[in-house]
């Protein structure tokens, strides 16, 4: 596979973050997708928040599978750690990744064919550990790399390019994230950059399994009428329950907002997700009326977008462990075996 460097050189007046990058530092090699890809946009929005966030690039490590959503982390972040694992294994290697370094920031990014078919246990699995992450799936209802076969998570009648009509009931990626404990839960579309950046930031932020879906439509096999994942039927079907505002807490917050236009979210680092609620009655917190809202919507045909849950009070794989706080991979052989005495204690423990 042949990858397309982008110029070193650049303007020297670029604008520069809080750690003296420019936007283009977080960039990876040229894209090599269709044109037009859902994937690109999603891979634009991830260096866009990052920037925003003055994340250093050595500091993530960006983990993906096979397919064409798979490829997309060579697009972003190119100075950062990187692994592309075998299909639908992505899950498990990072959650091993993360028990060794905790210090990273680690970004999944998966397709709807590398974690709802072959790797739907891997998904499963990691985010009812809590593994603290950024879980993004960039979903278009196809096996793209294959030439269009719907993806389980099709919709039941949705057409294929052929006009073929899907006869299989979907798997649904937000309803499995919300039953296995997720605590950051959102959909969005990969047209919707107003609302995708802020989205990622805030889930970069959260402590524990963030997860979100991204509606991205297939240009080459998955964006004709009929289709339930193209560019238009998103545009035209999309229930937004909030707009996004992503606030760091570094910086001095003032607000002005009449009661109950806004749903303030404190992190446990003291960062701030901001929710504008368009739907009175809509309360990101309640996991179990997001569930009845969500099932509600899906009967009306409406792809409803936006931060969906989250648990303010939520916690990540290290603290249900009670790990150290050092990373693993950075103890020393003093420490990693404490010697004999220590074992005879643990020993006697046990009888």
């Amino acid at each position: 596979m042949t990858y397309l460097a982008k110029p070193k050189l650049h303007h020297p007046a670029l604008a520069k973050n809080k750690v003296g990058y420019i936007r283009r530092d977080y960039e990876g090699t040229v894209s090599t997708l269709c044109a037009g890809c859902g994937h690109d946009s999603i891979s634009a929005a991830i260096i866009q928040a990052c920037w925003e966030l003055d994340i250093e690039p050595h500091r993530v490590a960006k983990l993906s599978g096979i397919g064409c959503s798979s490829k997309t982390p060579t697009y972003f972040l190119g100075n950062s750690h990187g692994f592309n694992s075998v299909h639908g294994r992505m899950p498990s290697v990072l959650t091993g990744a993360n028990l060794a370094n905790r210090d990273l920031l680690y970004l999944g990014v998966s397709g709807d064919g590398d974690s709802a078919s072959i790797g739907l246990g891997q998904f499963a699995h990691s985010i009812r550990r809590g593994v603290n992450m950024v879980y993004i799936v960039e979903n278009n209802g196809v096996y793209g790399l294959t030439k269009g076969q719907f993806s389980a998570t099709a919709d039941k009648g949705s057409k294929s390019k052929r006009g073929v009509a899907n006869s299989d009931e979907p798997l649904d990626m937000i309803g499995m994230a919300l039953l296995l404990g997720a605590t950051f839960v959102g959909r969005s579309f990969s047209g919707d950059k107003a609302q995708l950046v802020p989205m990622i930031k805030a889930a970069i932020e959260h402590k524990g399994a963030a997860f979100i879906d991204v509606i991205s439509p297939c240009v080459a096999f998955n964006n004709h009428a009929g289709s339930t994942k193209s560019y238009d039927y998103v545009r035209h079907h999309n229930e937004a329950v909030n707009r996004l505002d992503f606030i760091d807490a570094r910086d001095e917050i003032t607000t002005d907002y009449a009661p109950g236009e806004v749903v303030s979210v404190t992190q446990h680092d003291g960062s701030v997700l901001r929710l504008r609620k368009l739907a009175a009655d809509y309360d990101p917190t309640d996991r179990i009326k997001v569930m009845h809202y969500l099932q509600q919507r899906s009967a009306a045909g409406e792809v409803v977008t936006g931060l969906l849950y989250i648990n303010p009070e939520s916690s990540d794989l290290h603290e249900h462990l009670d790990t150290v706080e050092a990373p693993l991979n950075q103890l020393e052989a003093s420490e990693l075996c404490p010697g004999s005495v220590a074992l005879e204690r643990i020993n006697a423990s046990l009888r």
